[in-house]
């Protein structure tokens, strides 16, 4: 009897942590610890701004899961500073097996508007809590794999599309500036990028914009990532109203895997 008992309670201890543990394994061989891309920003032949994200070289602790904690920080030069400085950073710490986020960090400097907003996703209590300063907190309803602006970007990095044909859609829940959007991405298929480095095979891709009052049409941005297992982003082009933005890959360090470039 105690043998059983003793079983019995082994079972339900085991049966806990199994139902407990809810959260997905996504595999990653794409990006990892301590990877920095730097970019030139561009309209036209003039150079606007330039961004950096960067993976921390270490791992952080949130909600009792280890995260990596990306960086993406903007910022206007030349004489586009003189005409609306700009100073963004945003963070997220990615859950490293999930690959979804735990914690979002929003500080926007733009000419004279500013934003800073933590938001926490707590994926055992399905909540969401938005701390924005000077504003009241919100709380929301959790949808199960939700990511925020970067990790959903991180996470397109793992989809084998491969396994994908031209014209499929990869479907992104998000939660962002407390909404949440049905975020859809189009493969376009595969082509080549020039580079500073040389050409590169990569993969094509159209984020579906809703209609708005900034960018032309919903196929108006393009991405290429690299056709490799880095998958790390080296082109995008963006049409808007009042011309086009392109964004090209300036630098890159730490990738997991050497890009193959050819002339």
């Amino acid at each position: 009897m105690k043998k059983r008992i003793t079983g019995a309670l082994l079972v339900l201890i085991c049966c806990g942590f199994v139902s407990k543990d809810t959260y997905r394994h996504v595999r990653n061989e794409s990006f990892g610890r301590g990877e920095v891309l730097e970019y030139r920003v561009h309209y036209g032949f003039i150079n606007a701004a330039e961004a950096v994200i960067e993976v921390h070289k270490d791992l952080f602790k949130i909600n009792n899961r280890p995260c990596y904690r990306v960086n993406v920080a903007g910022k206007t030069i030349g004489g586009f500073d003189l005409v609306l400085r700009i100073r963004d950073t945003w963070r997220s710490y990615i859950d490293t097996a999930a690959i979804i986020p735990h914690r979002f960090q929003v500080n926007i400097q733009e000419g004279k508007y500013r934003k800073d907003e933590t938001v926490f996703f707590n994926h055992e209590a399905n909540t969401i809590r938005s701390e924005e300063v000077n504003s009241e907190t919100k709380e929301f309803e959790l949808r199960r794999n939700v990511q925020d602006l970067i990790s959903g970007y991180y996470y397109l990095r793992t989809v084998d599309f491969n396994q994908l044909r031209p014209n499929d859609i990869v479907a992104v829940d998000a939660f962002f500036d407390d909404e949440y959007y049905d975020f859809k991405v189009r493969y376009r298929g595969k082509g080549e990028v020039n580079t500073k480095w040389g050409k590169l095979r990569c993969i094509l891709l159209n984020p579906v914009m809703p209609a708005n009052q900034l960018f032309k049409g919903e196929n108006s941005i393009r991405v290429w990532l690299s056709d490799d297992q880095n998958k790390m982003p080296v082109k995008v082009e963006a049409e808007l109203f009042v011309g086009a933005v392109e964004l090209d890959l300036k630098k890159y360090r730490n990738v997991r895997h050497e890009p193959q470039f050819y002339k």
